[in-house]
């Protein structure tokens, strides 16, 4: 059985929910035949600058600066209930584009489990620059990965990441993290453990074809579970 799960390394709702799934994941007695596949998924592909993340989230959101430091400290809090530590006031706006192209090729060689939990822990515990592509490599070769190649090559695996992108729009993805359970279910946000465990034990249990039930609201912004586009 597959599980999509399409995220964004700029998403810190995205890092809380794949922890969530993970932890579901070790109580599902099927684990073994879980197929997990990480899609791609850009808040921001225009993000150009390198500016601080609080910021930026300030000027998105039409609030001040203290406001946007309220927010992520509640962020930060519900990070550190999944066991995470996120380190928003030296973190940096980013382009993900690259990061999300390695990911693809690391599908290849059977590495992405490993590399998407590396980018996530570098970006929001470390606060490391994944637009660089020096720090990207890098954080491939912690994990035994070497992209250097695939990141010199500015197509390589774009058009991966434009085909995940535009099948979340056929999807009616607005927000992430999203999940698709073996094409049967959908969970939008950064849910409890209980409701990754209930979804994957009902999806086993009625296997079949056909994507059922889909929820992604249109609102424009970062809610309590996820990052809105």
């Amino acid at each position: 059985m597959k599980v999509e799960i399409w995220s964004d390394f700029a998403c810190p709702f995205c890092y809380i929910g794949k922890t969530y799934y993970e932890r579901a994941l070790e109580q599902f007695p099927h684990r073994e035949q879980i197929v997990t596949q990480y899609k791609s998924f850009e808040l921001d592909p225009n993000e150009s600058q390198k500016r601080p993340t609080i910021e930026s989230l300030a000027e998105k959101y039409g609030t001040s600066v203290q406001q946007a430091k309220e927010m992520t400290s509640g962020v930060a809090s519900r990070a550190k209930e999944a066991g995470l530590t996120f380190n928003f006031e030296h973190m940096m706006t980013i382009n993900s584009l690259d990061a999300h192209r390695i990911v693809h090729y690391a599908e290849t060689v059977g590495k992405s489990k490993e590399l998407v939990e590396a980018l996530f822990y570098a970006y929001f515990t470390e606060n490391k620059d994944l637009s660089d592509r020096q720090v990207l490599i890098s954080i491939a070769e912690s994990v035994q990965l070497q992209v250097t190649e695939v990141l010199e090559d500015e197509q390589k695996y774009k058009a991966q990441v434009r085909a995940d992108e535009f099948e979340a729009q056929q999807l009616g993805v607005r927000g992430v993290p999203f999940f698709v359970v073996d094409r049967k279910y959908a969970i939008s946000g950064a849910q409890p453990v209980s409701v990754f465990v209930d979804t994957l034990n009902k999806a086993w249990s009625e296997r079949s074809s056909g994507l059922q039930h889909v929820e992604a609201d249109g609102d424009d912004s970062c809610g309590p579970d996820g990052c809105k586009v």
